[in-house]
């Protein structure tokens, strides 16, 4: 049965991110990745953007999303839908960390700044 359970999925920590690796190919899906993140108080977030449509689910806490030049407030039960090829930066600006659930298509890569595509570890 390809349940993964979070208290043993595997962790992946970033400057001002940590990810829960949870639906990935390594870990039995095929069409689907998920993951949950938590971005930490006062966190900046980093323009990049990814080459798939890229899905954000808040659960808990309150962020600011800047996409195509626009910014907009994200809080608990809020959605964000990224389209592809479409730079955007999530931020943290608030005191309490921000946690989400993300969803990305099997093989959607990232790209940071000028750099080359690459696939997040917690998407493999």
């Amino acid at each position: 049965m390809p349940v993964v359970h979070g208290a043993t999925a595997p962790v992946f920590e970033g400057p001002d991110v940590t990810a829960v690796g949870l639906a990935a190919p390594g870990r039995g899906a095929v069409e689907t990745c998920a993951w949950r993140a938590t971005i930490r108080a006062r966190a900046a977030g980093h323009e990049h953007m990814v080459d798939r449509e890229e899905v954000f689910v808040v659960l808990a806490g309150k962020g600011v999303v800047t996409l195509g030049g626009e910014s907009g407030d994200l809080g608990a039960g809020d959605a964000l839908v990224v389209p592809p090829l479409t730079p955007f930066k999530l931020a943290n600006p608030h005191d309490e960390p921000l946690e989400l659930v993300c969803v990305l298509p099997v093989g959607g890569q990232a790209v940071v700044g000028g750099g080359e595509p690459f696939t997040p570890p917690w998407a493999r």
